[in-house]
């Protein structure tokens, strides 16, 4: 079992989430959050002034898979999340993360049969 973490762009949400649909992954947890990474942040004018934001709007998602999923899953993300044919900074981040244990609240199920 892994857990995939997933760090993308708003906008692109709803691609990736068709695109997992497409691969047959239905559970995901969705986050807003803030960050930056190699885009450090972007400069805007408001009122004649020019401020850095320093946190950029992010969405993180984490989806619980057994292994036969994992490709499937992150293939499913990159290509709902990526700008472009070749993406640009700022896209996003995918992490897989080992998962020890699952269980199901409803039922006590444990481990792949929790997922």
């Amino acid at each position: 079992m892994k857990l995939v973490i997933a760090i993308i762009q708003p906008s692109r949400l709803e691609a990736v989430k068709e695109a997992l649909t497409e691969v047959e992954v239905f559970r995901l947890t969705v986050m807003d959050c803030q960050g930056f990474g190699r885009q450090k942040g972007q400069t805007e004018v408001y009122r004649g002034h020019e401020f850095t934001i320093n946190l950029l709007r992010k969405v993180q998602l984490q989806i619980a898979v057994n292994e036969e999923f994992v490709e499937p899953t992150v293939d499913a993300i990159v290509k709902g999340a990526r700008s472009g044919e070749k993406g640009e900074i700022g896209d996003g981040k995918i992490f897989i993360l080992p998962m020890d244990e699952c269980v199901r609240i409803r039922t006590g199920e444990r481990g792949p049969d929790a997922i």
